[in-house]
């Protein structure tokens, strides 16, 4: 794909955000579509957004699990960028019509204290660049169709990067914890939604341990030259299936010692 490529399908997608109409496949509208190709995409979507006035608070890891991971037939997580208007206060309401298709998944969040970044960084790194961690949960939304409706094909990992790794929504619960406090790789959540439980987890499941994701995501990013900032929040990855939140949806994330979150939808 060519830059302008990379900025036209970036249109797209704040279309589809700002109309709440999904657009086709970039998959489809640009074969051949690579990785790098997404990650461009994804950066130009960011650049607009910041144009508007959105200021990045942080970063989200995605596709951390096994078993997404072989769903999509892939051996790497993904990552997308946060920023200021997807945070949400724990208990409140996300209004009617904000997101196309949302979804929540739980996660444990890392705020960080310093910078971090470099290919060889290692992981008493992140562990001393992390003021805290928190219970939260991720609202996904896709700007993008699941699949297209003429030849039935599904989004692949370059549709999902390309929209900035399907991310939409943060919510962090009120308890903080020095990232000693707790073994990571056991803390869990049981979620529900409107009172039934829907999917029970452990931070196992994000690589072996959350602060491996993290690990991750800094390595990459020194492949561009960025850097994950003091006071960014970074989500590590989902350790439940993402859970479908139609309108009237409460989701509530029980995190046992470690604490809770939750978010209803108009």
């Amino acid at each position: 794909m060519t830059p302008e490529e990379h900025a036209e399908a970036a249109a797209r997608l704040l279309k589809a955000e700002e109309s709440g109409q999904q657009c086709g496949l970039l998959s489809l509208a640009y074969p051949g579509m690579t990785l790098e190709d997404a990650y461009a995409v994804q950066k130009a979507l960011v650049a607009q957004k910041l144009a508007q006035g959105r200021k990045k608070i942080g970063w989200k890891i995605g596709l951390t699990s096994r078993a997404m991971q072989q769903a999509l037939n892939i051996t790497t997580p993904d990552s997308g960028v946060l920023l200021d208007d997807m945070a949400f206060e724990t208990g409140s309401t996300v209004p009617a019509g904000r997101f196309i298709q949302p979804r929540v998944e739980a996660e444990i969040a890392f705020v960080m204290k310093a910078p971090l970044a470099g290919a060889d960084c290692t992981r008493e790194d992140v562990i001393a660049a992390t003021d805290y961690v928190a219970p939260s949960l991720e609202i996904l939304d896709t700007r993008i169709l699941r699949a297209d409706p003429a030849t039935g094909q599904a989004r692949i990992i370059t549709d999902t990067i390309s929209d900035n790794a399907a991310n939409a929504g943060v919510v962090l619960g009120t308890e903080r914890h020095a990232i000693e406090a707790h073994d990571l790789r056991w803390v869990g959540a049981i979620v529900s939604r409107d009172g039934t439980v829907e999917e029970t987890g452990l931070g196992a499941g994000v690589l072996n341990d959350p602060v491996t994701s993290v690990l991750w995501l800094a390595r990459r990013m020194a492949e561009y030259g960025q850097q994950i900032e003091a006071g960014d929040i970074v989500l590590s990855g989902s350790f439940i299936r993402p859970i479908e939140c139609p309108s009237g949806s409460k989701v509530t994330a029980d995190f046992g010692p470690f604490g809770s979150v939750a978010i209803s939808f108009a």
